[in-house]
């Protein structure tokens, strides 16, 4: 896979990251607490499975690339009284679930899960368990953040049952680290990574970026081989989001500081490069991971899916998201919490659900779902399949789509067939552009369009 300047030019743009279709810019207030309520009991004999979704949105300080919902906190009360909170939102929603409904997988993210302290994390976990219906071979993950952590916090997600950890890194090197205020040296890195694999955790991750300021090819070509060293079992390789306008703190990072497109485009033939040598699949939007590892089979399988937690092997799941800004899901049906911790509160003390948001989708948008997955997930679309499933005819009903894809089959990134679309390996890393192709949403006046991060 070689990238030009030309290609990256081309088609670094803003667009979406294709976690839902249609992205979360478009839910509405509109549809609030009482619709989502009415999905709830109207989806009970669906026949889908569960995956539940924590979002603990603390961290002890704040990391200037984040674009997550956090606060940074080092007062701990503030955690003991949003678990509270938390635990009455569990009961209300587990209450409204029927017990033959069976959770497949469980996973926490922030801010930092495991600010936590270990007993709260074996007290929420255990608050889970008794009130869902959990299978014996759930997949159950966790974020981790290095700095602060202790053997303790380990031991306890292993005892709770925690079968997989992202392990946050970003890069190893430390003008980077100081650049966004995360500093956290190779050595404590490799003793967390020590206290996981000496607790039995069978599945790490670990996260890195590019694009952060100062980085070089050859500090963060150091920082690969450390972590190709370690060896975790899978790795998500983020391209650093400069979204100033949503995010403010991302103000402190000097965008002269951000790595011009030589480097950009270096780094990331380095990234491809040095993880295909050490012998992890890129499977497409950012994440690598060994050849035996789940996500690669389902890959082949064609079983893979994604949703607001990435990359998934568990489709047909609906999703219970609790805490401040969770996202669930139901195959027909996006609600967010309130965004603020605040008003998350408040609206749980009022006796209610959290729902500050949402949109039931059409058919026409489940369709276009259904085709953007396919092509983010199998890297190819089978138009006869495809065309027999929705009762269309492929290429009149996405005509539109297809001169464009034309522009990128010319450009190498697609290969098009009469009977199939198929992504290239060099199209691997233009997913979300090639699915950008399928959104009727981006076609709407540009008035009305949310801004996005650019895709490269």
């Amino acid at each position: 896979m070689e990238l030009t300047a030309s290609l990256l030019e081309k088609y670094n743009k803003p667009g979406p990251r294709y976690t839902s279709y249609p992205t979360a810019p478009y839910f509405s207030e509109n549809f609030g607490e009482a619709a989502w309520l009415e999905e709830l009991q109207q989806t009970q004999s669906s026949g889908r499975d569960l995956s539940l979704y924590v979002h603990i949105p603390f961290c002890d300080s704040l990391c200037y690339y984040c674009g997550c919902n956090m606060v940074a906190t080092r007062n701990y009360a503030k955690a003991t009284e949003y678990l509270e909170f938390l635990f009455k939102e569990i009961d209300r929603m587990a209450a409204l679930a029927t017990s033959n409904r069976t959770v497949r997988q469980i996973h926490w993210g922030g801010g930092t899960p495991t600010y936590l302290h270990p007993d709260d994390i074996r007290r929420l976990y255990a608050h889970l368990r008794a009130s869902f219906n959990i299978a014996s071979d759930a997949e159950i993950g966790c974020e981790v953040d290095p700095r602060e952590l202790s053997r303790e916090h380990v031991q306890a997600l292993a005892d709770s049952g925690f079968n997989r950890l992202s392990l946050g890194v970003q890069d190893l090197d430390l003008s980077v680290q100081q650049a966004v205020n995360r500093v956290q040296t190779a050595s404590l890195i490799r003793e967390v990574y020590g206290w996981m694999r000496d607790a039995g955790i069978p599945s790490i991750n670990m996260d890195l970026m590019v694009g952060l300021p100062h980085q070089t090819v050859a500090g963060f070509s150091d920082t690969l081989e450390q972590i190709i060293e370690m060896a975790p079992d899978r790795l998500a390789v983020f391209n650093y989001a400069h979204v100033p306008w949503m995010k403010k703190h991302q103000k402190l990072i000097q965008e002269t500081d951000l790595p011009d497109l030589p480097t950009r485009i270096a780094l990331q033939q380095l990234l491809l490069d040095k993880l295909r040598h050490a012998g992890y699949v890129y499977i497409g939007m950012d994440h690598f991971a060994k050849p035996d590892d789940e996500l690669v089979k389902a890959q082949h399988n064609k079983t893979l899916y994604r949703n607001f937690q990435g990359y998934t092997t568990h489709k047909d799941c609906d999703i219970y998201a609790f805490g401040v800004s969770a996202i669930s899901q139901t195959d027909e049906v996006y609600v967010q919490n309130a965004k603020n911790l605040a008003e998350y509160q408040q609206r749980i003390a009022a006796g209610g659900l959290a729902t500050e948001r949402g949109l039931r989708i059409s058919r026409e948008d489940r369709l276009r779902r259904d085709a953007i997955v396919r092509i983010m997930c199998d890297l190819e679309l089978n138009k006869a399949a495809f065309s027999q499933q929705w009762q269309i005819a492929f290429d009149n009903y996405f005509s539109e789509a297809l001169a464009e894809l034309a522009d990128m089959q010319a450009d190498g990134l697609v290969e098009l067939h009469p009977d199939a679309i198929r992504v290239t390996e060099t199209g691997r890393l233009f997913l979300r552009n090639i699915a950008m192709c399928f959104d009727a949403y981006l076609k709407q006046p540009s008035e009305a369009a949310p801004r996005y991060s650019r895709t490269l």
